[in-house]
């Protein structure tokens, strides 16, 4: 079946347009059949002796937590999370965002499975270095992150990479329910509804497994590590809406770059002071150092803007993730607009509350692990 699968990928590649398509579904087939060529199931390294002990001792805690994610969270109990793939390489695929000059607006990508999304993704590092060279030179802001891992939205049986196996638990767990639960519900052409969403579930998710087989010191770990990311994100969207409201000015076109330029160090300067108040914990400095633009901030927004009206859902919902799940399928047969109204009804219902980002899975440069 996973054949067959990917053999129609392959037949819909040459009806899908020009040459620059077809490359790029040709690459992501060959990129998925090489993940799943090198995936061995986990008992299976756990039973060889070759198999560092480090590494064995993690795969246990994957298949703990992906028991856990079935049997207390409701995610799809499938064969996902219980083969391990070494892919030799940091990343999985690299994702590359665009954004106009003088917006934050993502630039979509369309295609007949996963419907529109605000960005796309590669396999090989340079494959995504030549498309955002492309893109810079039709004048766009070009943000390119490398991903760890990424969701076939059940197509595939994902396995756990080699890109994110060593993540400290907490993370680990954090990302497994991140990407079943794009297993669990999809919506086309609605990115931000999807991560948001799955952002919601992995919080509920790591705070429940936490709570079940976290140590204190693990708890106040995550707990410090969530609080820093809550109040970078809130510098982010601070300066996400300065910027909108300042490329709806009426100024020509090189004084509203020497603004742009300034309003982005203006960031980076409160960035150094929040860093001081982490006592110098610097796992952001790498999104400084990849000099932010619009696409980055793009990046951003698609997976934190609607956390706080799903969070709000699911606490009217009393916790209960199941019930949980039930409305958000609700809320995906509605149309665009009502659903946008929907959340947007939740979110005034309650006091605006910290937004966590999913940060490696699809926001790699909010990452401490990058």
């Amino acid at each position: 079946m996973r054949m067959l699968r990917l053999l129609l990928l392959i037949a819909l590649a040459p009806m899908l347009g020009g040459c620059s398509t077809v490359g790029y579904y040709s690459q992501a087939v060959r990129g998925q059949l090489d993940l799943l060529r090198r995936a061995t199931p986990i008992e299976k390294e756990l039973a060889s002796e070759t198999v560092p002990a480090a590494l064995k001792a993690k795969l246990r805690a994957v298949l703990r937590m992906r028991e856990f994610a079935s049997r207390e969270l409701a995610l799809p109990d499938n064969d996902s999370y219980k083969r391990y793939a070494d892919l030799g390489r940091r990343y999985a695929v690299w994702n590359v965002f665009a954004a106009p000059e003088f917006s934050i607006e993502p630039v979509t990508s369309c295609f007949p499975i996963a419907g529109c999304v605000s960005y796309r993704g590669y396999f090989a590092e340079a494959d995504a270095q030549a498309a955002g060279a492309a893109l810079r030179e039709r004048g766009y802001d070009v943000y390119i992150g490398g991903v760890p891992a990424y969701s076939t939205l059940g197509w595939f049986d994902d396995p756990v990479l080699s890109t994110f196996i060593r993540y400290p638990d907490a993370e680990l767990a954090r990302l497994m329910f991140h990407e079943l639960a794009h297993q669990l519900l999809y919506v086309k052409d609605d990115t931000r509804f999807n991560e948001s969403f799955a952002v919601t579930v992995e919080q509920a998710g790591v705070e429940r497994w936490l709570a079940y087989s976290g140590s204190e010191t693990e708890r106040a770990a995550y707990a410090r590590s969530q609080r820093i990311r809550s109040e970078f994100l809130a510098l982010l969207f601070k300066y996400r809406t300065i910027l909108q409201q300042y490329y709806l000015q009426d100024l020509p076109p090189a004084q509203k770059r020497l603004g742009k330029a300034q309003r982005f160090a203006d960031m980076e300067a409160e960035y150094l002071q929040l860093k001081a108040s982490w006592g110098g914990f610097g796992g952001y400095d790498r999104w400084f150092a990849g000099k932010p633009n619009n696409a980055t901030l793009a990046s951003v927004a698609l997976y934190t803007d609607l956390v706080p009206a799903f969070s709000a859902l699911l606490e009217r919902e009393g916790g209960d993730l199941p019930r949980f799940y039930a409305a958000v399928k609700q809320l995906a047969r509605l149309p665009k607009d009502e659903r946008d109204a929907r959340l947007s009804a939740y979110q005034r219902a309650v006091q605006p509350r910290s937004m966590v980002s999913a940060a490696p899975v699809i926001t790699p440069a909010l990452s401490p692990h990058r």
